[in-house]
């Protein structure tokens, strides 16, 4: 085997939509759900990504990440990784980005 075969594939999949970006707010460490519409596309990947054999899958602790994890359908071996949070925006978080 060459070098590059055995390289890992790395996947990254970006959380859905939630009411805070929708309205255009800086959203970091704020623990917002999906907004109900957003639910229809993780499924929609998840069928697309349910013939790779992942060796492990990761998520950030916040609901719009597991939720998105479950709903694709990846999280049966999820382990929480505290370090892929967002940005904490500090005062910025929650207002609208100009």
């Amino acid at each position: 085997m060459s070098t590059s075969e055995n390289l890992p594939i790395v996947y990254l999949i970006r959380h859905g939509q939630t009411a805070w970006s929708v309205s255009g707010r800086h959203t970091g460490l704020t623990d917002l759900p999906l907004t109900s519409h957003e639910q229809a596309a993780p499924r929609l990947l998840g069928t697309r990504l349910r013939q790779i054999p992942f060796t492990q899958v990761y998520t950030s602790p916040l609901r719009r990440a597991s939720r998105t994890c479950e709903l694709a359908g990846l999280a049966m071996d999820t382990l929480v990784d505290y370090d892929l949070v967002e940005w904490g925006y500090g005062d910025y978080e929650g207002l609208k980005k100009r």
